[in-house]
């Protein structure tokens, strides 16, 4: 089985990273995050882990940057909330690290194995 992500053009990941970096910075800018767009993002990540696709552990990350602003923002309001903040840059961590583990493991594996 082939995965559809690896056979992506530039210009499909350009329109796919873009339209979700517009609405992430949509939201900011209001400082709504909006639970549709939330479980947009949430079901395009899990997604790319379906599919098998180390660029997983990558929107996890975007995401935790998003949840580290806003909760550090929340935190000037009401500093109860900085541990919450902490939190996520602890996953923020967790995902690079996944994102390059997965990188390692797919160049010790030859591309004939993967169907």
């Amino acid at each position: 089985m082939c995965n559809p992500i690896k056979t992506l053009t530039k210009k499909e990941w350009a329109l796919w990273l873009g339209s979700l970096a517009a609405v992430i910075i949509s939201n900011i800018i209001t400082g709504n995050i909006e639970l549709l767009t939330l479980a947009a993002t949430c079901i395009g990540v899990t997604a790319l882990t379906l599919l098998r696709s180390s660029y997983y552990a990558l929107g996890y990350a975007s995401n935790d940057i998003v949840l580290i602003v806003l909760w550090i923002l929340a935190s000037f309001k009401n500093p109860v909330y900085l541990p919450v903040a902490f939190n996520f840059m602890i996953f923020f961590v967790n995902d690079l690290y996944g994102f390059i583990s997965w990188k390692k493991r797919e160049a010790m594996i030859s591309p004939d194995m993967d169907n």
